[in-house]
């Protein structure tokens, strides 16, 4: 029998795969919400049943390895605990889309740490490598489009360039939700390719591809 551990706080849950697995087969998320609270075992097992193929299923498809499944199931199971314990869980959905939500986040922000990237993720041509030359034009029309566009703005694209999850994203600019926050990273971001477009510069881009 596979044992899987994980922890909250001082605490070490014990999952047994396949065990228990009709003790909480229909429970309702307010149950399971309560029960994460109390950091009940059975409850944990039951998220470690229920949840992990999905976060697997994601991590595995978007570059990454067992070893890394384990560490975003623990850390979703984590964050999500300190937003229920600290009365912070904003649930649009129900419960298993919102935890992976959580996780797809946090893989997300990981890929972009592990990838080392600070520049932003946009739609431009890439049929071909951009060269040094080029690639310093560029760097020049996103920093002008940058510093044109309105503070919030480019506070929630810098944020997101530098691997911030949403969430804490919502926690930094004090916005009300996650779901916000991705409208507004969207709108924030079509903003910018609106003033990259612009700029006299860009076509000079264009013909160095």
């Amino acid at each position: 029998m596979q044992i899987n551990t994980f922890s909250i706080g001082n605490s070490i849950f014990v999952n047994s795969i396949g065990y228990q697995k009709d003790l909480f087969r229909k429970v309702s998320d307010t149950s399971i919400i309560e029960g994460i609270r109390q950091q009940d075992d059975k409850t944990l097992n039951w998220l470690y049943d229920n949840y992990l193929q999905t976060v697997r299923h994601h991590v595995l498809r978007n570059s990454g390895s067992e070893a890394d499944v384990s560490d975003v199931f623990q850390e979703s199971i984590i964050t999500l605990y300190r937003q229920i314990s600290e009365n912070n869980l904003n649930l649009t959905s129900d419960l298993k889309a919102y935890f992976f939500g959580i996780a797809r986040n946090i893989w997300s922000a990981q890929l972009r740490k592990k990838r080392r990237t600070t520049e932003l993720e946009i739609d431009f041509p890439d049929d071909e490598e951009i060269d040094e030359l080029a690639g310093q034009v560029l760097e020049r029309i996103i920093s002008k489009a940058l510093q044109k566009l309105k503070p919030d703005a480019r506070e929630i694209l810098i944020l997101y360039s530098e691997g911030n999850s949403y969430e804490e994203i919502v926690a930094k600019m004090n916005l009300k939700n996650e779901t916000y926050a991705r409208r507004k990273k969207y709108l924030s971001k079509e903003a910018l390719m609106e003033l990259v477009k612009k700029d006299p510069e860009y076509k000079d881009y264009l013909n160095l591809q």
